[in-house]
């Protein structure tokens, strides 16, 4: 699997940035992706090194207008855990 079709987009929220003081980044990833695809595609983009990955699949809350009901969509996540003094420059600006 191509690196750039494991990682879909950055997940920045309040938890994700308090998680980044930690030296934790989070990451929306593709539903099939596992831990070690994860780890290769975040070392390859961003050069860095990652001592951990934790993986969290996330139900899609069902939503109401009226009475239409609809699906947000499921989606899995990923805290990866880099090493000491490594940083994601992508994410500093938040």
């Amino acid at each position: 699997m191509n690196p750039r079709d494991v990682l879909i987009r950055p997940l920045i929220t309040e938890k994700a940035t308090s998680l980044m003081q930690e030296n934790k980044y989070t990451f929306v990833v593709a539903p099939k992706a596992n831990k070690v695809e994860i780890r290769q595609a975040v070392e390859q983009i961003f050069k860095v090194k990652v001592l951990a990955v934790n993986t969290i699949r996330v139900m899609g809350k069902t939503k109401r207008m009226g009475r239409f009901e609809g699906k947000r969509p499921d989606y899995k996540k990923a805290i990866v855990k880099l090493a000491p003094g490594e940083r994601i420059e992508f994410f500093e600006g938040v």
